[in-house]
């Protein structure tokens, strides 16, 4: 299932080509349900040891249109890791002591530690789709950043963090529903945005951006994975399977017990 949802480096995403209501060969929600269970039992175990270890972390950059479901991938995939080792982090419309810096130097700051699994909710690809598609960078600038981006998460891999770049994919059809349910939801319209239906309205430039910086930065240090989202159930178990085998490679390790507390008894 997962190498499917791979984007070969060198190859374009042909996001246009991947069904965003993909069953990625599961029967039902049901079905699904007692493999999201394992799955999560099997992430708990594994983040422990990378806890432990203390001597790499693990960068998981989740990406996608408005409401593809970054938030509910997050709050269901990672609902029982230890949270002293994990971190979360928003990327949002810049601040104005963040602009007076290179555009990767908040990015670069919130990287996890050694030990940390890091969660960007949000990424570095907003400055380059968003910048793009707002006019702040144009064609060359974008090419120019994208070869920036390749060239950062080489320089974290190399420095012991694996990356793993997630993007949502939504349909259209389905970013509709889910907007109308925040607006028509009195308890969820704070997470709606009047500038949403503006962007929503440049669909079709949106995802030509995506297509551009996914094809352009899927590299064999860091490849981009396609998740079908219109099915969150889906979602979660390729987001979770992700995470799994990716820590799997990793293979952390408990560090060995110091042999000069053999012997010793608390009283």
């Amino acid at each position: 299932m997962l190498s499917r949802l791979r984007v070969a480096p060198g190859e374009r995403a042909r996001l246009d080509a991947r069904d965003p209501a993909d069953r990625l060969g599961l029967t039902s929600k049901d079905d699904a349900a007692p493999q999201l269970a394992a799955l999560l039992e099997r992430l708990r175990a594994l983040q422990t040891r990378l806890w432990a270890e203390q001597s790499r972390a693990l960068l998981v950059v989740l990406q996608g249109v408005d409401a593809s479901g970054k938030d509910g991938a997050i709050r269901r995939v990672f609902s029982g890791v230890n949270p002293q080792g994990v971190r979360v982090v928003s990327f949002r419309a810049p601040s104005s002591r963040e602009r007076s810096h290179d555009y990767l130097w908040r990015v670069h700051l919130a990287a996890p530690a050694r030990g940390e699994i890091g969660i960007w909710n949000r990424s570095h690809y907003e400055d380059v789709v968003t910048a793009h598609l707002l006019g702040v960078i144009d064609d060359d600038g974008r090419e120019r950043r994208q070869r920036h981006l390749r060239e950062f998460e080489r320089m974290l891999t190399d420095e012991g963090t694996t990356v793993l770049k997630v993007f949502l994919h939504l349909s259209k059809e389905a970013q509709r529903i889910q907007l109308q349910e925040r607006l028509d939801d009195p308890a969820k319209r704070w997470k709606f945005r009047a500038d949403d239906l503006e962007t929503r309205a440049r669909w079709d430039e949106v995802m030509a951006g995506y297509e551009a910086a996914l094809s352009a930065t899927s590299t064999p240090w860091a490849p981009w994975y396609v998740v079908p989202a219109d099915r969150r159930w889906v979602r979660d178990i390729a987001v979770a399977r992700l995470l799994v085998r990716e820590i799997e490679r990793m293979d952390p390790r408990i560090p060995p017990p110091d042999p000069s507390l053999d012997g010793l008894r608390v009283e």
